[in-house]
């Protein structure tokens, strides 16, 4: 039997950690999965807690703040499945959902990249993810399908190409990623999965959406809680992301409208309301993609205690 290995990033959240790892011990065949937690930024040595709510866990402390691809590359290191799944920490699996995954990527050998449906864990007939539009690389916007939609067992039965594939869940063929590499560790917080997307594409893989298979994701369904860090880096990454995979043409039309038009409203959005701190973050990011090559390791931003 062919294996999988499971790696998920813990950053100080060990109590979603465990429940996801009860999720995969109620749902996976032990014998067929190895399930590799890599405990990022950690200044405590947590090896205890993961292997009560999952024996035999491979755990991996990085006392570093690594990011979302820092972290998942570290634990495709200690990784020896032929397959890989990444998922996000606050997720929880569903029945077969793992063996469903391997079998449509068996099916589907052109397909080097593969997401599931994924749902609301508030609402679970709720829609998060079925599938990614294409990317407009003239303003570096695409969207999501049927968000926030409901399951009524639309995508039970199908297996597709997508424009991307979503970071809270994610699977490869071992074979395939040999061939493309890792993440690009310097997009550290978002974008990074698109990015490694677009490696796959330019490796002659199709990415794939399949319905067969679903999770149910712990994000909110609310818009986020708005924080300079994040301000930071999705503007920061939008803006990077660009420059590594459009054309010349794309990008120089991208970083007109992003400089005459988008940024512009954006910031003074932020200055009306009173939120200078979001305004400082937005002109922090253009000034790095200004400065820095696209391949730059600076982050351009002091992180803080807590993400």
């Amino acid at each position: 039997m062919k294996l999988t290995s499971i790696i998920t990033v813990n950053y100080r959240q060990p109590a979603l950690t465990v429940d996801l790892l009860h999720s995969i011990a109620s749902h996976a065949d032990r014998q067929a999965v190895e399930v590799i937690v890599v405990d990022n930024g950690s200044p405590l040595d947590q090896q205890a807690v993961f292997d009560a709510a999952y024996p035999g866990v491979v755990y991996v402390r990085s006392e570093k703040n690594l990011g979302f691809a820092g972290g998942n590359n570290l634990g495709i290191q200690h990784a020896t499945g032929d397959y890989l799944l990444f998922l996000n920490n606050d997720t929880e699996i569903t029945a077969n959902f793992i063996a469903t995954l391997r079998t449509e990527l068996d099916s589907h050998p052109d397909i080097g990249l593969l997401s599931p449906l994924i749902l609301y864990f508030e609402d679970k007939r709720k829609i998060q993810y079925a599938g990614y539009t294409p990317m407009n690389y003239f303003t570096g916007r695409n969207r999501g399908i049927a968000i926030m939609a409901d399951d009524n067992g639309q995508y039970n039965e199908i297996t597709t190409q997508t424009g991307y594939c979503h970071g809270a869940a994610m699977a490869c063929r071992r074979s395939d990623l040999t061939r493309v590499g890792l993440m690009e560790e310097h997009f550290f917080l978002y974008y990074e999965e698109l990015d490694w997307c677009e490696k796959f594409r330019r490796a002659g893989l199709k990415l794939g959406f399949t319905g067969k298979a679903r999770i149910f994701h712990k994000e909110s369904m609310s818009v986020g809680k708005e924080s300079p860090l994040k301000t930071y880096f999705m503007s920061r990454n939008r803006w990077l992301f660009i420059r590594r995979n459009a054309t010349p043409l794309q990008a120089a039309v991208f970083a007109c409208y992003y400089l005459l038009v988008a940024s512009p409203v954006s910031i003074g959005k932020c200055l009306i309301a009173g939120k200078s701190g979001l305004a400082k973050a937005a002109l922090q990011a253009i000034w790095w993609n200004l400065t820095q090559p696209k391949d730059s390791q600076k982050l351009g931003m002091r992180l803080p205690e807590h993400r």
